[in-house]
């Protein structure tokens, strides 16, 4: 009961919607952030953060005279960081920021730095630059037996009689069809790369690629049920996402102005999603252009009949790209290296990009603005 005094106590500002006594976080010229907290009941307070490549980063913070808890950081690289605190051992989000994402249970604060118009920073902000439209969206799926729900991304140029390619793009595990919308940042990588010029005007797709739940937790009718990667998971499902992704592409060539040829569609995914995207291409290799594997669960199946012939037709078919991307310090790395070993023995053709870090939203931003850059371009 003490505690929970303390907590009250200490954010009573926030829960009577005032404004938090001290600005938190402040960016600095440098590219220093420096945190702030007023708790002057309080006995400790750190930050902890994804500030440093691959290990998360706590720092103590010291309290002043006034009762501000406060902290500044080495100079950050431009980037989008995440964020929380901890109060007398307690995990809390900063009263101070209002901008705040939920990774699957989790709800951190967020920040950007940047630096100068070419960097990551000023890519995950929204600039002043023509804006497309983030909707969520219900369809049906004969194939699972269910109404689901999906967000898609349709480009500033959009206006209902041009013709646009299509991104379907594939969240991890534990993430839904919100994930690559506010943990990605995809509305504003396309608006930014699109109005630079460096990618092609695209309509992007995130379905829920959970065949077990409709929706997002807190979105369809099972309520706000805690998120933990695995809802619903013992139900079973008719089919798999694989199985049933051709009703999101029959959905969406349907009720939206796209171009409905292989060459206008790519599919890529993260983690779990990349382990789709390798079904799919398996599945449907006349249906997608371009596959892009992202720090993929492929689960390979050498020597089993169907699995040959089906990696046989695809390549067979000559996909324009099938790109593999992962940090060196992924969970996944062997599996990805069996994958390529694979390939490498049976002369498929793709391309690899590896880079510092591990299975991180970090990365998977990364992988996404380079593999929007490399498609459509011949349209």
């Amino acid at each position: 009961m003490g505690c929970l005094a303390v907590v009250a106590g200490s954010f009573a500002q926030q829960a009577l919607g005032q404004r938090p006594k001290v600005k938190s976080p402040v960016i600095n010229d440098d590219g220093s952030v420096t945190f702030n907290l007023y708790a002057p009941a309080t006995q400790q307070v750190s930050v902890t953060g994804d500030f440093e490549e691959i290990h998360a980063v706590t720092l103590p913070m010291t309290k002043g005279a006034d009762g501000v808890w406060t902290v500044t950081t080495p100079p950050l690289n431009p980037e989008l960081y995440s964020y929380s605190l901890t109060v007398d051992g307690q995990r809390f989000i900063d009263p101070g920021n209002s901008y705040v994402n939920r990774d699957i249970s989790t709800l951190s604060n967020i920040f950007i730095v940047s630096k100068d118009t070419d960097d990551k920073g000023h890519l995950y902000q929204v600039n002043d630059v023509p804006h497309g439209t983030l909707s969520r969206v219900w369809y049906d799926s004969p194939t699972l037996g269910q109404q689901r729900r999906m967000t898609v991304y349709l480009p500033a140029a959009y206006d209902g009689t041009r013709r646009f390619p299509v991104l379907y793009l594939l969240h991890g595990h534990g993430g839904d069809e919100t994930a690559w919308g506010d943990l990605g940042r995809t509305s504003q990588i396309m608006d930014n790369l699109i109005a630079e010029g460096k990618a092609v005007p695209m309509i992007v797709v995130m379905p829920n690629g959970n065949p077990t739940c409709n929706a997002a937790p807190g979105w369809w009718h099972e309520g706000m049920y805690t998120p933990d990667g695995n809802a619903f998971n013992e139900r079973g499902a008719k089919a798999t996402m694989e199985e049933s992704f051709m009703d999101i592409v029959g959905f969406v060539d349907s009720h939206y102005q796209t171009i409905p040829e292989r060459e206008a569609r790519a599919v890529s995914g993260l983690s779990m999603g990349g382990g789709h995207t390798f079904g799919i291409s398996r599945l449907y290799p006349e249906t997608f252009d371009y596959y892009g594997l992202m720090s993929a669960a492929a689960r390979m199946k050498p020597g089993d009949a169907d699995f040959e012939g089906q990696m046989a037709r695809l390549f067979a078919s000559k996909p324009k790209l099938y790109w593999i991307a992962i940090g060196k310090e992924d969970f996944l790395m062997d599996m990805n290296n069996q994958l390529r070993s694979y390939l490498n023995a049976k002369g498929y053709p793709y391309e690899y990009y590896e880079n510092d870090g591990g299975h991180i939203w970090r990365n998977w931003r990364i992988y996404l603005t380079m593999f929007a850059q490399r498609l459509f371009r011949d349209l």
